[in-house]
């Protein structure tokens, strides 16, 4: 997966101090609609200043979780706290804090400053207060120009930069994101992830997004939290939830993966060697972690870790972590391509190579017959 993530301004790991006290904690909390559990005993701690990002698939309880940070549902059980506060049953509106929904639900008969200003207006500040407020909130987001248009004269993107204002304008402690970028298409999404973190950076209030978009997730965030039938499966930064997974279900879910079921045959300080029936030879894994012989495994290596030799060019010099076979598929994705290569055993791997060179200048094409392999510590060794 091909991340472009922003360079921060900052080092940024609070998580990492123990004397660091969480600004969101989420403690023990269930959410139950009709017998079914949406959100069952789950624990989160959350950070002032983060960008944090709650990835999951459909149905995963991610929407309801953020709709429980925001007072729109109440928990079955547990307890939510902002800034030390318990907010459990608290209404939304006495909330210190603002949602960005998806459809941006911009009123279409107000121009873009009567838009942001709305909410001030309903707190009934003073004129000169909302005036310099909103104009501050839409030099932020570079919408200035734009404070007398409607929203029907707006781009998707300018659309979206009008409802970050309006939420940004009333200065919430915690501001919730509901698939903020789901409608806008690539390039512009691209651009406006930058444009997000940048922002977020500067007015250094704690973003929550939930997101199913992985790549959106691991560009923008400081952490994300993999959530899977109404569970936190891991949390983490971008590159540790890719490179060090902590189970098959976050491997296989946050980008591509090549895995291969497995026996450990031994056990060394610095290395695991396995058996896998998938493969012709054995599976050698750098680790520090203990797993007794004979326990079973999964070994997961990336595609992009993966290393494709022609069989005319030799064998790799190697003793672990290869195998053979013939290039089936090539999918061409203009700075990289991914080969699908059919082994001897019915197998399909995937290698992903940067395209250098044109795609009909390759070196390896379509049918041709290939060793795969990959260095040891390449590998990721997952028992659950």
């Amino acid at each position: 997966m091909a991340s472009k993530s922003p360079k921060r301004s900052y080092k940024f790991d609070p998580w990492l101090d123990p004397k660091n006290r969480p600004y969101i904690r989420i403690e023990n909390v269930s959410k139950e609609f009709d017998g079914t559990m949406a959100v069952n005993n789950l624990s989160l701690s959350i950070y002032q200043g983060e960008f944090f990002s709650i990835l999951g698939g459909s149905g995963c309880g991610k929407t309801t979780l953020l709709r429980m940070l925001a007072g729109f549902e109440t928990p079955t059980s547990g307890k939510i706290y902002i800034d030390d506060i318990d907010m459990t049953t608290t209404p939304p509106y006495e909330r210190p804090v603002n949602m960005m929904f998806q459809s941006y639900a911009l009123f279409p008969h107000m121009s873009v400053g009567q838009n942001v200003a709305f909410g001030l207006k309903q707190e009934k500040l003073p004129k000169a207060e909302i005036k310099e407020r909103v104009e501050g909130v839409l030099d932020l987001v570079q919408m200035s120009a734009f404070i007398n248009r409607m929203p029907h004269q707006l781009s998707g993107g300018q659309r979206q930069r009008v409802a970050l204002a309006r939420s940004l304008v009333k200065q919430p402690k915690l501001l919730l994101l509901d698939e903020p970028l789901a409608s806008l298409d690539k390039k512009l999404k691209e651009r406006t992830q930058l444009e997000l973190v940048t922002i977020q950076e500067r007015v250094g209030i704690t973003f929550i997004m939930v997101s199913h978009d992985q790549e959106e997730s691991m560009t923008m965030s400081t952490r994300i939290a993999v959530m899977n039938e109404g569970q936190i499966k891991q949390v983490g930064p971008p590159h540790e939830i890719y490179e060090f997974p902590n189970s098959r279900f976050v491997a296989d879910f946050i980008g591509s993966i090549n895995m291969f079921e497995g026996i450990i045959l031994e056990d060394a300080s610095d290395h695991v060697i396995i058996q896998s029936d998938s493969m012709p030879s054995e599976l050698c894994i750098s680790h520090s972690a203990t797993i007794p012989p004979g326990a079973s495994v999964t070994v997961g290596v990336r595609p992009e870790k993966v290393k494709i030799s022609k069989m005319s060019h030799g064998k790799p010099d190697v003793s672990y972590n290869y195998t053979s076979g013939i290039v089936d598929d090539i999918e061409y994705l203009g700075d990289v391509s991914i080969y699908h290569v059919l082994t001897a055993n019915g197998r399909r791997i995937l290698a992903t190579l940067p395209n250098l060179v044109r795609l009909t200048e390759q070196p390896v094409t379509w049918e041709d017959k290939v060793y795969l392999y990959w260095q040891p510590e390449n590998g990721i060794v997952l028992t659950v």
